[in-house]
């Protein structure tokens, strides 16, 4: 039921932290992975690591913001694998510094573009391929913030519970080929969190956290691959929250 073998899989922002773990997680169930990434390096490094699982890995330099890039993308991994069967939209950003009296209307709008437009229009130019190969899941990473209260988040928040409606929604579009699911990390440790992580944050977080540690890019990593496996085939228009039972802000 989590066997991907001979399906390709694409996971955007998939050179590092969450992206990469997820990755990893559907190389070992048999999947092919293509790595896009801004950091084309860093997504050689991470295709070293996914072919010692025995699939295919191809790496691919993306900006989500560039359609052209979406474009160009879809159809090298058409020609690469011949048919794409697992999205994993995970590249996105924005958060943390919104005070809406510094900020302007630009700025809340790239959190849109980077975390609602660009995975909408990937979705859009991977379906077609999806329902000609008799197999299809989308997986958006959404956020906690879709769900908390906190300053200095409007934009990113906001982004984020768009693309919890937007899931709901896109599954009844897309089906019944192709199921569309969002995971929702809570405060899980990559190089962003710890940039504003401090021993007293962490002890707050922990406070409202039944399972007492923050998450690992692993944690978050099986959620996806739930979703992009045969195992949830019956799961469409779903946001799942991983983050240890509790709530976690950085206020």
């Amino acid at each position: 039921m989590f066997d991907l073998s001979g399906k390709t899989a694409i996971v955007t922002g998939g050179a590092n932290g969450i992206g990469k773990a997820t990755a990893l997680r559907l190389a070992q169930a048999g999947a092919n992975i293509v790595i896009a990434d801004l950091k084309l390096e860093d997504a050689k490094a991470a295709v070293k690591d996914i072919e010692e699982y025995g699939v295919r890995g191809f790496a691919i330099e993306c900006n989500i913001l560039k359609d052209d890039d979406l474009v160009n993308m879809v159809e090298k991994v058409v020609a690469e694998f011949g048919s794409i069967n697992i999205l994993i939209n995970n590249a996105g950003g924005g958060g943390g510094r919104e005070n809406p009296s510094k900020i302007s209307v630009d700025d809340i709008r790239r959190d849109f573009e980077l975390n609602v437009f660009s995975g909408w229009r990937l979705s859009q130019l991977c379906v077609p391929h999806m329902k000609k190969s008799g197999y299809g899941s989308i997986v958006f990473t959404t956020s906690m913030s879709s769900i908390n209260k906190s300053p200095n988040m409007s934009g990113y928040a906001g982004s984020k519970a768009a693309v919890n409606h937007m899931v709901a929604n896109l599954a009844h579009d897309f089906g019944p080929e192709v199921r569309v699911n969002a995971v929702g990390p809570g405060a899980t440790r990559t190089a962003a969190l710890e940039s504003v992580l401090t021993p007293e944050i962490e002890e707050r977080m922990l406070s409202h956290t039944p399972i007492q540690r923050l998450g690992e890019a692993d944690d978050i990593a099986g959620a996806m691959l739930y979703f992009a496996s045969p195992v949830s085939t019956w799961v469409s228009g779903q946001t799942i929250f991983v983050n240890g039972g509790g709530v976690q802000t950085l206020d």
